[in-house]
């Protein structure tokens, strides 16, 4: 595929996701119906970041050791449970909508600084991931190493950053 329909197409499916997810979660009023159980989902997708952490990490390692079928296994699906993670987050938000922070004194700005740096660096993972996933499926190594140069430490620190905001938000300072 030629780059000049692929990256377009890639920044187009960026902003479709940055404006669904923005819809969800700053539009929309949630409406919980039924008998469906999603209280779960937050821990769901603070499993599916870590995870997302741990295949990052360990095809990172598998790449320095020139291992490469490990590597794109590792990458590949690293990709797949953070799509699958942003599947649950919206239907978790969709469904919900956001649950408000309970903690009191030092740890609110500490949380929010995390949160805040967390989401914006979400968005931008979104083209990078895509564009480095793009790239190594491409056989453009030179420049898949340059972009994952920035994308893995950001792509980390998004799955990381996400199981923090988790515990944070649920276990430690659980919704009232």
């Amino acid at each position: 595929m030629k780059d000049s329909f692929v990256l377009p197409g890639i920044g187009l499916v960026s902003v479709l996701v940055l404006v669904g997810v923005a819809f969800i979660l700053l539009v929309r009023q949630p409406q919980v119906e039924g008998s469906d159980n999603i209280s779960g989902l937050p821990a769901v997708n603070a499993f599916l970041n870590g995870t997302s952490a741990v295949l990052l990490t360990v095809g990172y390692l598998l790449i320095r050791r020139k291992k490469v079928t490990g590597h794109k296994l590792c990458m590949v699906t690293a990709f797949g449970v953070s799509c699958l993670f942003l599947v649950s987050y919206l239907i978790h938000h969709y469904r919900v909508g956001s649950t408000p922070f309970s903690g009191q004194g030092w740890v609110r700005p500490v949380y929010f600084t995390l949160l805040i740096s967390h989401i914006i660096l979400a968005a931008l993972i979104v083209p990078l991931a895509l564009t480095a996933l793009y790239r190594a499926l491409n056989a453009q190594f030179d420049k898949h190493v340059k972009i994952t140069r920035w994308a893995l430490p950001i792509w980390l620190y998004v799955s990381v950053s996400g199981v923090i905001v988790y515990v944070m938000l649920y276990r430690l300072y659980p919704p009232q």
